[in-house]
């Protein structure tokens, strides 16, 4: 997921325990990224909500 979100221009801000930061300086948008194999659904989509991503662009960008 932070891969895919560094794509559309979000940076890594600073890593605290299991949880990445990630913040989009031309959007003023932060991001709390969980660093896990598996992210749940709910969490997912909720940054997916958040960073303004569709499934469909999601999957493109994989």
């Amino acid at each position: 997921m932070v891969k895919v979100l560094h794509r559309i221009g979000f940076v890594v801000d600073h890593q605290r325990g299991s949880h990445i930061f990630l913040h989009n300086l031309e959007k003023n948008i932060s991001i709390v990224v969980p660093n896990h194999k598996e992210i749940k659904k709910g969490t997912l989509n909720s940054i997916l909500k958040k960073a303004n991503i569709s499934i469909k662009d999601l999957k493109e960008l994989v």
